[in-house]
């Protein structure tokens, strides 16, 4: 007679080896025990953590430990900041450490796209991973890719970068999976919503023009069918007038994106981990790594 919990033994296998990897790593990290659910801890509670970009000790209530708030007192970093690196090092190594503690591992091959100094730095320290910037030298346009950088990486960055790409987004997408070996992984963030669809606020943007009068800045586009359009209430992440947000992606959304990309998988590691005084206390825009196919 056919087993009817055949199928369920390898998965319920393979989760009674993850609880017992979690519970063999749980250490004292000061008030609070590390690689515990936050849920079950006080918003006052002071979480001791290693910044795994510097390695320096931080104390600081759990409640401060938010997506862009610098909680690192030695490099500033934040949690964003420090989940990128967790991710590279945990898809890449298959181990949690910080990155002054890791040897190098020059054979894996990693670019950034205008990532941040704290962790661009510590990466290039340990892995094969440059980094680059839409406007200064070495630069990289997600939207045209030399044909010569596809199939380099075993992994590329984008944090909070695809918010800010011209329509249509779905060439950064196809872009960042080209540009990875087979099994590649991306290493993402944007801000997301948890609605149906992403809001594109300039859907036919095309021939555009941005420019500042009476203290407020302007949007004027004539579109491919050659219709006037002009934007006032603009929004800018890193002050007025820097960088545009061009749509509020949702979580459903980039999903979609990913999987016309090309993408066979999608995680979105929400998990937190306070060793490294990560933690995520609202269920959108936190990371993601999307898979790039194997072969």
């Amino acid at each position: 007679m056919p087993d009817p919990f055949a199928a369920a033994r390898p998965f319920a296998s393979r989760l009674t080896r993850r609880l017992r990897v979690w519970r063999a790593r749980r250490v004292n990290h000061g008030d609070v025990v590390g690689d515990i659910d936050p849920a079950t801890v006080s918003p006052d509670s002071i979480v001791t953590f290693q910044c795994n970009l510097c390695g320096s000790r931080n104390s600081k209530p759990l409640s401060l430990l938010s997506r862009e708030t610098p909680s690192c007192g030695q490099c500033g970093s934040t949690v964003r900041f420090r989940a990128m690196a967790h991710l590279v090092v945990r898809e890449m190594i298959g181990r949690e450490m910080a990155l002054p503690e890791l040897p190098p591992f020059r054979d894996v091959a990693g670019l950034g796209l205008s990532d941040t100094g704290p962790y661009a730095s510590a990466l290039a320290s340990k892995f094969a991973y440059e980094n680059t910037w839409y406007d200064t030298p070495p630069q990289l346009d997600i939207t045209n890719v030399p044909p010569e950088r596809f199939g380099r990486y075993d992994f590329v960055i984008a944090s909070d970068v695809f918010e800010h790409v011209a329509p249509p987004v779905s060439r950064a997408f196809e872009n960042a999976r080209k540009l990875l070996k087979p099994g590649g992984k991306l290493i993402f963030t944007v801000p997301f919503s948890l609605d149906a669809d992403t809001v594109e606020h300039f859907p036919d943007l095309h021939d555009w023009t941005m420019a500042e009068r009476d203290g407020t800045w302007r949007l004027t586009n004539t579109t491919a069918a050659g219709e006037r359009q002009t934007f006032d209430n603009l929004t800018f992440h890193g002050g007025p007038g820097t960088t545009l947000e061009m749509r509020l992606f949702s979580r459903a959304g980039l999903e979609r994106e990913f999987a016309r990309a090309g993408f066979v998988r999608v995680h979105v590691a929400a998990e937190p981990y306070l060793p490294f005084g990560i933690h995520w206390p609202d269920p959108f825009s936190v990371p993601m790594v999307a898979y790039a196919p194997k072969d």
